[in-house]
């Protein structure tokens, strides 16, 4: 026995041994294979390498903030501050599915089954006040923000068994779960500085902390409600030094202005307090932005093409609440949404119709029946699944009018076969006597969404349910989603080309119970989990692509969310001065692009 046990130590050691040899410090690292640019590279492909630096821009955002902390739940924290305030270890190429490239780390080391993950950090790295990144700072970030961060950052940190120091500028972190998307999730955490909390509560955190990070920018001024101001930080550690940066950061100021609603943030734009609006509806980018300093060529209106999945973006049902766990009554919900009408009223120009969740891309499902890999994934669950998921789903199609009668009828019958019938007063009702009676809860300000929902109650009305609309400032509306509670709401949900380990906070049963999650339907879906599971263990693009298919159909057919419609394209209106290159990413305008990129010269 003892001579066994010698024998398999032995052999263990081997193995890890060689496991470790194949392991090297790389410059930057893909989900799958090599990533496209090589170690010597001089810039991203899609940045203007020889940009000039200064000047700023103006931008908008409906709402409030009362934090400066993006990374935990409490607080209302301006939206881009988490990106543009904060570095990590490894930078994302927004031209590839999923590469990183150094940035904090000067390099990478991973063995071939990705058990683990070692990073070294650059010895120039330093905070804003110049003093260093180090390995202490690291590890301390991650089991802070996994301990009293948001709720976003706990799951990949159960998958670590070991975090060391293993070099003067390495850390190593070992795993406990085969994952091969972990190695790139920790070189995109944020990197803190650890003395700056010291004696301080890091969950309680608000505007009486000013964050110290490594990043370009850090914050100068700020008014909660008003405004907040990024001043670019004139010594940069990272200029001269990171590839990965050429290019970006080139303006010396962003400002962010904060607004009641959108009519009000648009007329300040078109006032010049503003230099930049990306436009969201068609109608109003067609008929509104003709002002005087568009048509003198002060402001310039960009359209800039992407290949990016639609994401989900319409009215999403709380599947907690009663009224919604029958998927027919889901089903109903959605034929009774009037899309075709809808658009064109207010589109005008009508757009296409988000038909999946990762539509648009070569990981959207196909609307037929399931076939080859997919089908044999999602094969052991066909019990379970909804009507459509395996056979082929497609979202029901209206006649274009205003009534849409043919649909309506369609959705009572589809109410009626779910236990709701029509009374003699209009109303449905079931057999207990309790109407079909839901809220549907919006956030001030949002104009074009509360034009979308004031057609929609009507068609609902007629259906013969009672529909009642809330209305609430941005700090209860994200109280309220945060907590659940809601029957109806609004919800936006954007997916990318290299779907992982975020889908669990989206989609997973865990997070339908954890306040704060993105799994605002609540689903519980083991086919979904499962298909999650294949995305993060896939050795092979096939089976990649055929697990996102998979998770798409599970997600569409489970009729979660009443979808609207999506553009191919982005809209920017901005000051001529305000610049950016023309090489597109593929993931077009995305987080990355603006202000990272872009750049002021008159």
């Amino acid at each position: 026995m003892n001579i066994i046990r010698t024998i398999t130590a032995s052999l263990t050691g081997f193995l890890l041994a060689a496991v470790g040899a194949l392991a090297e410090p790389q410059h930057g690292i893909a989900m799958y294979g090599d990533p496209v640019l090589p170690p010597d590279f001089v810039s991203l492909p899609y940045v203007n390498p020889d940009a000039p630096k200064g000047g700023k821009i103006i931008q908008g955002e409906v709402g409030s903030f009362d934090s400066l902390n993006p990374h935990i739940l409490k607080g209302r924290v301006p939206w881009q501050l988490g990106f543009l305030a904060h570095e990590s270890l490894m930078g994302r190429s927004y031209d590839e599915p999923f590469s990183l490239y150094g940035l904090l780390a000067e390099s990478i080391e991973v063995p071939e089954d990705r058990s683990w993950v070692e990073f070294t950090l650059r010895d120039e790295a330093r905070f804003s006040d110049g003093t260093p990144v180090t390995v202490e700072d690291v590890i301390w970030s991650y089991e802070t923000l996994a301990a009293e961060g948001h709720p976003r950052y706990a799951g990949a940190w159960q998958k670590v068994a070991k975090s060391e120091m293993v070099g003067a500028r390495t850390v190593r972190f070992t795993f406990n779960t085969r994952d091969d998307e972990l190695p790139l999730i920790l070189g995109m955490r944020p990197i803190l500085k650890k003395s700056q909390w010291d004696g301080r509560d890091f969950g309680e955190s608000g505007i009486d902390i000013i964050p110290i990070s490594s990043a370009p920018y850090v914050v100068d001024d700020f008014d909660p409600g008003r405004y907040l101001v990024l001043k670019r930080n004139p010594d940069y550690w990272g200029d001269g030094v990171v590839p990965f940066m050429r290019g970006q950061a080139n303006l010396d100021e962003i400002r962010m202005e904060f607004f009641a609603d959108g009519t009000a943030m648009f007329e300040a734009f078109k006032g010049g307090l503003l230099t930049t609006s990306r436009e969201t509806s068609v109608q109003k980018w067609d008929t509104q932005y003709d002002f005087p300093a568009v048509t003198t060529g002060k402001v310039v209106k960009s359209v800039i093409p992407h290949q990016r999945p639609t994401g989900i973006r319409g009215l999403v049902m709380n599947t907690r609440k009663p009224a919604f766990d029958d998927w027919r009554v889901r089903e109903a919900l959605i034929t009774a949404f009037n899309f075709e009408f809808i658009n064109e009223t207010i589109n005008g120009d009508p757009q296409p119709r988000i038909s999946s969740y990762f539509s648009n891309s070569i990981l959207g499902m196909s609307h037929e029946a399931a076939e080859g890999r997919v089908a044999e994934f999602l094969a052991p669950f066909e019990a379970t699944l909804p009507q459509g998921t395996i056979e082929g789903y497609s979202l029901p199609k209206g006649d274009g009018t205003e009534r849409n009668r043919r649909n309506l009828r369609i959705a009572l019958g589809l109410m009626q076969e779910a236990g709701w019938t029509l009374g003699d007063d209009g109303f449905l009702k079931n057999d207990a006597g309790a109407p079909f009676a839901f809220d549907i809860l919006l956030s001030s300000g949002a104009t074009e969404t509360q034009q979308i929902v004031d057609i929609y109650a009507a068609a609902l009305q007629r259906l013969g349910a009672q529909v009642s609309v809330t209305v609430v400032d941005g700090a209860e509306f994200k109280e309220r989603t945060n907590a659940f509670d809601f029957d109806m709401t609004w919800y936006a949900r954007g997916l990318s080309l290299s779907p992982g380990n975020e889908q669990t906070l989206y989609w997973g049963s865990e997070a339908a119970d954890t306040e704060g999650s993105r799994n605002w339907m609540g689903m519980k879906s083991p086919a979904a989990e499962a298909m999650i599971e294949r995305l993060l263990t896939s050795e092979s693009q096939e089976d990649f692509r055929a697990a996102a298919k998979a998770l798409d159909r599970v997600l569409t057919a489970g009729r979660y969310v009443v979808p609207i419609w999506h553009s191919p394209v982005s809209r920017i209106a901005h000051a001529a001065q305000l610049r950016y290159p023309e090489i597109l990413p593929m993931y077009g305008d995305w987080i990355g692009f603006q202000p990272d990129v872009w750049w002021y010269e008159e």
